[in-house]
């Protein structure tokens, strides 16, 4: 008589996990060189303009990796780690981070993140792309609503903590929903806001980087839906290019420089757009 063998009923909680996780995939070899290059082109920018370099990250992943938006919105997250911290050791030696602001902005942030993560395993991946060029357009506005200043410290009151919170609450949605740190909400949301000098917006920017980038990898990792060895590669090279791009910025006006972030927001949107239009899903991805 042949015994029958126990077999284990499925746990509908680890099926569900793992078809939500993406299948293993590295990106070929000829396309290595291309990624870290542009590393490197984002942690200039992150250090020029205080942000955590989604703003390259995340399309240049579509593009040069072949992830869908999903995937490389939450590697993005994993790459910004490294660059904040060394962009803002990077302005905190110029005396151009407020740590108390940036206590009041993480307040906001990480409770931000948690929020965006949720909706980003939530929502269709084909309005993924319209979130990110509707939040490229508002930080567009949003510099050309400001006149920027470049030496003006933080002056705390009950009204300005609480408007560095609710700026602080926007960034860390948009960084677990589209993968950005945040910054390019901080930035120019804290000279808005607060009025503090652009400087010292992005420095303080970079600072509050960190834990809301922490949170929502953490989160994403649980997940599965992050690329861990291309986002620590993006990672480094792009920090290792940030002190150049802060000093850079002391160099450039106020105004120059809020200019020439637009243009390049502009340019990010139109890629974007066209990148939608023509990509799909790489097999094994979630659509």
């Amino acid at each position: 008589m042949t015994a029958t063998p126990n077999v284990e009923a499925p746990d509908p909680d680890s099926a569900r996990n793992r078809s939500d996780a993406p299948a293993p995939w590295s990106p070929p070899a000829r396309r290595w060189p291309a990624i870290v290059l542009m590393g490197l082109g984002a942690g200039f920018l992150a250090g020029l303009f205080g942000v955590g370099g989604g703003l390259v990250i995340v399309p240049a992943l579509m593009a040069f990796a072949g992830m869908d938006q999903r995937h490389a919105a939450a590697t993005s997250l994993v790459a910004i780690v490294p660059t904040s911290i060394v962009g803002a050791v990077s302005y905190g030696v110029q005396g151009q981070v407020s740590l108390v602001a940036a206590v009041f902005l993480i307040i906001g942030s990480l409770t931000g993140a948690q929020i965006g993560v949720r909706l980003l395993r939530t929502l269709p991946a084909r309005i993924l792309p319209w979130i990110f060029v509707a939040f490229a357009v508002f930080v567009i506005v949003s510099q050309q609503l400001m006149v920027p200043v470049r030496d003006a410290g933080l002056s705390l009151t009950p009204a300005s903590g609480a408007a560095l919170v609710g700026v602080g609450l926007v960034a860390g949605i948009l960084s677990g929903l589209v993968g950005v740190g945040g910054g390019a909400v901080i930035v120019p949301g804290t000279q808005l806001a607060v009025g503090i000098g652009d400087l010292l917006a992005r420095g303080t920017s970079l600072v509050v980087m960190l834990p809301t980038a922490l949170s929502g990898t953490v989160t994403n990792l649980r997940h599965g839906v992050a690329d861990v060895r291309v986002g620590l590669v993006v990672g480094v090279a792009s920090a290792a290019a940030s002190p150049l791009g802060s000093v850079v910025a002391g160099l450039v006006s106020p105004r120059t420089g809020s200019i020439l972030f637009s243009l390049f927001l502009v340019y990010v949107i139109i890629s974007t757009l066209l990148r939608s239009r023509h990509s799909s899903p790489h097999k094994g991805q979630p659509k």
